[in-house]
């Protein structure tokens, strides 16, 4: 089976801790690698981000190609959409010339161009969400920086896209409410490394006999990391290191580190905080191994694979009982949940643990098991495979409807054009590809690109 998935703005290639580089790179990097074990050819469609970088960079079975669609520069997400009829076009000139089988969007704007590109050609589209924006404007209301036409657009997708892939069940309950067909919805979780991720391996070191607490994430405000230093005002045993972010050099430039670090010292707690900046992949097992627990309180999230991550190593985690927290998290069992925004409560459950090491050593078992059990990337890829199996052979919509800003995705006579169906559907492990930045000798690479791009370089 040939694949194609498309992830605009998050490149399996992308160095982790950017504002726009998190999970969905992880998940589309590590899923792809998993399909490929299991047998499928994948292509990976992302902007092309670097004039420097090559048209394609090829993996065991997997290969990324970089599409020019708008400046080929770094652009943050939320400024995206003027590119995406550039995007779609590319992908329409490439599934003309060499047609998957499946075309799996990733985030609404790939699935806005995925449609747009693969439709016209009778190509079923699968789509995964990562978030969802009306979630994203519930939480952020004024400050939520998505497109305005964000709401009207995802929803579209949502109605005309072939299979959704849901990684949690609260997000079917959203998905519904946005008009999607309940029928044409399956809940896959995202996975974890679970050769990278164990419970055995080296700790990082520390500094003193304080107990350690852990926050991996992105720095921006709804992650909650300032609700976790607000709790260590009540945690004086305690100390936070968070990972994340920039590199450890451009800690200073950063508008999200300025607040949480005039926060600690507002709260009389900036000795215990230690903001590390961006770590590389292969060092967060060993972070992870040293804390006592593993923080994760976000204000909302789609998934979150930290809590993956975390439980994967052995680590108990204290996270927010918010969208795939709640699925991954089993409070009691593998973790404790606690509301959102209530630093509170973050700081009762936290000094609860610290005070029961027997307890904290049975969440983490627990947690560690059920990571084995239920998450491992091989184990997501089968059932993604099913998903895909279950789709409708030689689908091929008409009249088309509006998928766009306009009505449309434009484009020259016979590329994409918005071609999508309004009308009810009748058929309602663990290796990862390299980082971006890592040399070809540390990630294997091969001499030439398995599928050379019919482009050339622009």
């Amino acid at each position: 089976m040939r694949i194609d998935m498309v992830s605009e703005h998050a490149s399996p290639l992308a160095v982790l801790g950017g504002a726009d580089a998190g999970g969905q790179n992880v998940h589309v990097a590590a899923l792809s690698a998993a399909l490929a074990r299991r047998g499928a050819e994948v292509v990976v469609h992302t902007r092309r981000d670097d004039p420097d970088l090559p048209t394609s960079v090829a993996a065991p079975g997997v290969t990324v190609q970089h599409v020019d669609a708008g400046p080929a520069e770094p652009i943050p997400k939320d400024e995206l959409l003027p590119h995406m009829d550039e995007f779609a076009q590319r992908l329409w000139e490439s599934f003309s010339a060499d047609p998957p089988d499946v075309v799996h969007g990733h985030f609404w704007m790939s699935g806005r161009a995925a449609l747009a590109a693969a439709r016209p050609l009778g190509i079923p589209v699968v789509q995964t969400f990562h978030a969802l924006g009306v979630v994203k404007r519930r939480h952020q209301g004024t400050r939520d920086t998505s497109p305005p036409t964000r709401l009207r657009e995802e929803a579209t997708v949502a109605r005309e896209a072939d299979r959704i892939v849901a990684t949690c069940s609260d997000e079917v309950f959203e998905l519904v409410g946005m008009g999607a067909d309940l029928r044409r919805v399956a809940v896959v979780p995202c996975g974890v490394d679970l050769d990278l991720f164990r419970p055995e391996g080296p700790t990082a070191p520390r500094p003193d006999a304080r107990f350690r607490l852990l926050v991996v994430s992105r720095l921006v405000e709804r992650k909650g990391i300032g609700n976790v230093i607000t709790a260590m005002a009540k945690l004086p045993q305690a100390e936070l290191v968070v990972a994340g972010g920039p590199p450890a050099a451009e800690l200073g430039a950063d508008p999200e580190v300025r607040r949480l670090t005039a926060l600690a010292e507002r709260l009389g707690v900036a000795g215990r905080v230690r903001l590390l900046g961006q770590v590389g992949r292969a060092e967060l097992p060993a972070l992870y191994r040293s804390a006592d627990l593993v923080v994760c309180v976000p204000w909302y999230e789609p998934f979150g694979i930290v809590p993956l991550e975390a439980m994967a190593c052995g680590v108990p985690v204290v996270a927010t009982a918010v969208g795939g927290l709640v699925d991954t998290v089993v409070d009691g069992v593998t973790g404790v949940h606690v509301p959102p925004r209530q630093p509170g409560m973050v700081a009762d459950a936290v000094a609860g643990l610290l005070a029961d090491p027997e307890r904290r050593a049975a969440l983490g078992a627990a947690g560690a098991r059920r990571a084995r059990r239920r998450y491992g990337w091989d184990r997501i890829a089968r059932s993604t495979l099913e998903v895909y199996a279950g789709l409708p052979a030689g689908v091929v919509r008409g009249p088309a409807s509006a998928v766009g800003r306009s009505g449309g995705m434009g484009g020259p006579a016979g590329g994409p054009g918005g071609a999508v169906d309004n009308r009810e559907h009748p058929d309602s492990g663990s290796a990862t590809l390299p980082l971006r930045g890592a040399s070809q000798r540390e990630v294997g690479f091969a001499h030439a690109p398995t599928r050379q791009s019919k482009r050339g370089h622009r």
